[in-house]
């Protein structure tokens, strides 16, 4: 299974968003616990990069909100991964998005679209 959460990663931070969502979902159907609502948090973060991706932003706005909901559980870390830069980042996407959203005018800037970090253990 953490072959699974591994290539969700790869894939998301490929921007192949749709295929990390597939990735993610057969790992949440399986999964039981604590790890089931950050995976449904994943999934639902590459679901809003896609409808972005697509130019939905309502649709992005509505998966960004339900993300962060559940993100938001598990900072500063957790499962591997520095889960507070990728809040972070998603908040300010949504504000973004919300703004395209409002306006009916622009396009989002791609450059701002999170890359999944994994923490990294120091050496002493």
């Amino acid at each position: 299974m953490e072959g699974l959460f591994e290539r969700g990663i790869e894939e998301f931070n490929k921007q192949f968003f749709f295929e990390a969502h597939d990735t993610w979902e057969e790992l949440w159907m399986e999964t039981t616990g604590s790890h089931r609502l950050f995976y449904q948090g994943l999934i639902q973060t590459a679901v809003g990069f896609y409808h972005l991706s697509n130019e939905n932003y309502k649709g992005a706005c509505s998966q960004f909100g339900k993300a962060l909901a559940k993100l938001d559980q598990y900072l500063p870390d957790y499962h591997g991964i520095e889960t507070q830069q990728l809040v972070d980042r998603v908040r300010e996407c949504l504000s973004d998005t919300q703004a395209l959203r409002d306006t009916g005018t622009g396009r989002f800037d791609e450059r701002k679209i999170p890359q999944i970090q994994l923490i990294t253990q120091g050496t002493e």
